[in-house]
């Protein structure tokens, strides 16, 4: 949806300018989609009854390349890779995209954050989160589905308010956890040679210039 609407400003003579969302956004639109199966309803219900080490044990029987290099702790990453390879009739990383935009097409960069700064950041969000009523908001919500009961944030909230563990030891369980995902955020846009990373807290001023130096380089 995004490529024709870039091209139509491209042939206007502008210059298209593509910011925020997630590596998602930025992998499909750069590397195109992977060819997947549709999903598979049945086969997703078993396997969200699987422990975490069945997961990881059936993923290596039938995707060893996936199981390689993904995230081991994390129950949907493995789920999704099974209910791939198992309902598609080949493993999930056969299915990985060809495509990929030329590198030299591309240009950007990336706010980053000195890690001890990123860790000061999240730990005011989650504060903050806190205190503006995320707790009762999810306790006055009906019963999230799977996927929203996994996000960042839900499941300890939730263990909050059935009593297992109190405020504090929330705020530092959601702290830990936005940590961890930062850091595999990291880790794949490292991956993204054409991003040129500057410091997350610089000026717009500054940020601007640097958008013009990417033009003109």
């Amino acid at each position: 949806m995004a490529l024709p609407v870039i091209e139509s400003i491209r042939a206007r003579g502008k210059l298209p300018i593509i910011v925020g969302g997630s590596g998602l956004y930025l992998k499909f639109l750069t590397h195109g989609p992977d060819n997947i199966p549709a999903t598979a309803p049945g086969l997703r219900a078993q396997l969200e009854t699987l422990s975490l080490d069945e997961l990881n044990a059936r993923l290596l029987e039938v995707d060893p390349v996936t199981a390689a290099n993904i995230d081991h702790k994390n129950p949907r990453y493995l789920q999704r890779a099974l209910e791939i390879s198992l309902s598609g009739g080949q493993p999930a990383s056969a299915r990985r995209s060809s495509f990929q935009a030329p590198q030299d097409a591309l240009r950007g960069f990336l706010l980053t954050w000195d890690p001890s700064d990123l860790d000061q950041r999240i730990r005011r969000r989650t504060s903050e989160m806190l205190g503006r009523n995320a707790a009762e908001e999810l306790a006055a919500l009906p019963a999230p589905g799977p996927a929203v009961s996994r996000a960042i944030g839900v499941p300890q909230i939730q263990r909050l308010l059935d009593g297992a563990i109190d405020r504090s030891t929330c705020e530092e369980e959601i702290v830990i956890a936005t940590r961890q995902y930062a850091k595999r955020q990291r880790t794949w846009f490292r991956r993204e040679g054409w991003l040129t990373s500057i410091p997350g807290g610089c000026s717009s001023r500054e940020i601007i210039t640097a958008a013009h130096k990417l033009l003109t380089d």
